[in-house]
């Protein structure tokens, strides 16, 4: 039986007769194909990513829900002048920063060590025991974490047992950076570790062998075999959290919050959270949000561009 229209041969993936060419030409007659798997993705996207970016809006307007987005008084950057001027900015600043660069610092090179020892770790059923000890902890949510520390840092709770004092740590403003600092290493080192140890697998079984061979210690061998099979992702991994510092976790900081540890507790997320749905500024908290916003954009091209400086000009 004889048909009209041509049938058209399997697509081969563009390999073969025509290359490239027979790829184009594929997806111009099956067009249709395309647009069906690619526009709920796409429609998806605009109206969750960048339709709610108009309301940055906000940010410059004595906003009012009854008025609306674009009926809301215009007040321009004055939200801006009102946050820079307020006598309590740099104490917000100056915790916000304290948090999250004592967490960089204390808590970045965990997972790279955790990384380094599991792989040195040769028996498969021990290996996966540990792991499985240290990634428990990551499905543990922020509330029932901070649960957890209020028991044991109370002072009828384990930790003062054990020392033999009445100590209320959370009352202590001094003390709130370490508790929240080392209550979010134990809980993300395990599963941060995950991505490290994946690509130490790369590393080159026969270079080990040989840098044993040589007389090569552990430290060694690490620098010399492992560390280059890590480097890239640490790299990337380095330059996205310097780029989140002043994305300190709002949950987490107000559910450790006391009245009596406000002065080191109180950060810019926890302030938007205040003055946003607890005083009902909406213009003003989302100056203040934007603006932090903008401080983590910069922080993340200039990180970008020190670590590409040093790094023979790879970055991300």
């Amino acid at each position: 039986m004889k048909t009209s229209a041509k049938a058209l041969p399997p697509w081969n993936g563009g390999k073969g007769k025509g290359g490239f060419k027979g790829t184009l030409l594929y997806m111009k007659q099956h067009w249709q194909l395309y647009v069906i798997f690619l526009l709920p993705a796409l429609a998806l996207t605009i109206i969750f990513r960048y339709i709610p970016m108009g309301g940055i809006l906000i940010a410059f307007e004595n906003y009012n829900p009854i008025q609306g987005l674009l009926d809301s008084p215009w007040v321009g950057f004055s939200h801006f002048e009102r946050f820079l001027s307020s006598p309590d900015f740099m104490s917000y600043l100056a915790n916000t920063l304290k948090l999250s660069i004592y967490g960089l610092l204390w808590g970045f090179p965990i997972p790279i060590i955790l990384a380094f020892l599991l792989n040195r770790v040769e028996r498969t059923g021990i290996k996966q025991k540990i792991q499985l000890v240290l990634y428990m902890p990551n499905f543990i949510s922020v509330i029932v974490l901070c649960g957890i520390v209020r028991i044991l840092l109370s002072v009828t709770g384990p930790l003062n047992m054990l020392l033999g004092t009445s100590t209320d740590f959370m009352t202590m403003p001094e003390a709130f950076r370490t508790i929240y600092i080392a209550s979010g290493i134990w809980q993300g080192a395990g599963w941060g570790s995950i991505m490290y140890t994946a690509a130490l697998s790369n590393a080159s079984a026969e270079l080990k062998e040989a840098a044993i061979i040589d007389g090569a210690n552990i430290f060694q061998q690490i620098k010399a075999v492992e560390w280059p099979a890590i480097k890239d992702v640490v790299i990337i991994q380095f330059i996205m959290s310097a780029g989140n510092i002043m994305s300190v976790g709002f949950e987490k900081a107000y559910a450790l919050q006391t009245d009596l540890n406000m002065r080191s507790s109180e950060i810019i997320a926890t302030y938007v959270y205040k003055k946003g749905l607890l005083d009902g500024d909406y213009g003003f908290s989302t100056a203040v949000g934007l603006f932090n916003t903008v401080i983590n954009v910069i922080l993340l091209v200039a990180v970008n561009k020190i670590v590409a400086r040093m790094n023979e000009g790879k970055g991300l």
